[in-house]
């Protein structure tokens, strides 16, 4: 036996150890890695307030604190305004529930000739066993929703204290990191850092400003519908139809359509018309308009950005996709190298090709071949 096959066999069983053992620690810290890496986007959408802030004379951990305060108390508002609309709503229809429940009833009686009765079907349902096996099901699994909610709220208290640190300690994080690298990469690294900063703003300008015309625009319809609650329902439709890739859109119009149709059932039809012709304004109009000054990328880019961010980190990578390959895109539209078109391209990609009537001879270039 050669005397070096007992070390490589040494060796590469350390190497696969060691793979086993890097492997085994990142699926155990992969949840730790996604909060910090949406920590990381946090703090690189409020960066521009906080550093405003400081360039004013304000200590940069206390501009941080005002920026989180008042993102935290714009979210509770929101929330705590919707929770009570949306609790009294369903004690509404709650109450409502047997008016409707007989009107139905009544309908069906006068087409089909039965005789069925609101007491009848409220019997059978109470003494179904499809009922009680759901209500079962249910009790036990109050405690799997309440570690759910605590997971949650853990999970959420991570997010902010890491980005509270990215953005109040940006500059000493920037600092250490250029500390490591040469003095050719650090320019480099700090373009980058400021692209992302500047990408990652504008993303969500650019959705807080379609938000706002969204919500006014949505606010207008219900008030004139005389659908209740209308200035909650409209901050509904513009923050999740903004901030909720792909599927925002529809979330966000349910609940307005839910909340008229216990108005009048034609104004639920009223209020789908609306979210539909509004959407496509949104997406033929407004949003080229602003994304282009902001966030420019090319909309089929940007939704393989949000399915492939999908699919890696769920609704997670679905949020941060756009901003991380705007980022991306303008950091190698900085760095990649681009050349002037020869007359063959300029020609073969022009919109309309380039003709001259009346005109032969040789054309400019290299080869002489006649137009």
């Amino acid at each position: 036996m050669p005397r070096w096959l007992p070390r490589a066999v040494v060796l590469v069983l350390a190497l696969v150890a060691c793979f086993q053992l890097g492997s085994w620690a990142f699926h155990q810290l992969i949840g730790l890695l996604v909060n910090i890496l949406i920590a990381f986007f946090l703090a690189l959408a409020i960066e521009p307030a906080v550093a405003r802030m400081a360039a004013r004379g304000m200590r940069r951990g206390l501009a941080t604190f005002l920026v989180f305060l008042g993102v935290t108390v714009a979210s509770v508002g929101f929330l705590t305004l919707l929770g009570s609309m949306l609790a009294g709503q369903i004690v509404d229809m709650v109450g409502g529930f047997p008016r409707y429940l007989d009107s139905v009833i009544d309908s069906i009686n006068t087409t089909f000739h039965t005789e069925f009765s609101r007491l009848e079907i409220q019997t059978s349902l109470l003494h179904s066993d499809s009922l009680q096996k759901y209500v079962q099901n249910s009790a036990t699994g109050v405690l799997d929703v309440s570690t759910t909610v605590l997971g949650g709220l853990f999970r959420l208290l991570t997010i902010g204290l890491f980005s509270f640190y990215f953005a109040a300690d940006g500059p000493r994080l920037r600092r250490a990191l250029c500390s490591v690298l040469p003095p050719a990469k650090q320019s480099e690294v700090l373009r980058a850092w400021e692209i992302a900063v500047a990408k990652t703003g504008g993303y969500l300008y650019s959705r807080g400003l379609m938000a706002l015309i969204s919500g006014i625009a949505h606010y207008i319809l219900l008030a004139v519908l005389g659908v209740p609650y209308a200035p909650a329902l409209a901050v509904w439709v513009g923050l999740v139809s903004q901030f909720v890739p792909t599927i925002g859109t529809y979330l966000a119009g349910a609940l307005p359509m839910l909340i008229a149709f216990t108005v009048n059932p034609w104004y639920a039809l009223y209020v789908l018309g609306f979210v539909v012709i509004y959407q496509q304004f949104e997406n033929y109009v407004l949003q080229p308009k602003l994304t282009s000054r902001t966030v420019d990328i090319h909309p089929a880019v940007a939704f393989g950005s949000v399915i492939a961010g999908t699919a890696l980190l769920g609704a997670v990578g679905a949020l941060i996709a756009i901003p991380a390959v705007a980022t991306l895109q303008a950091f190698l539209g900085a760095y990649v190298k681009r050349y002037a078109l020869t007359w063959d391209a300029e020609v073969s990609t022009s919109r309309h090709r380039i003709r001259f009537p009346g005109r032969r001879g040789p054309r400019p270039g290299p080869r002489e071949e006649p137009v």
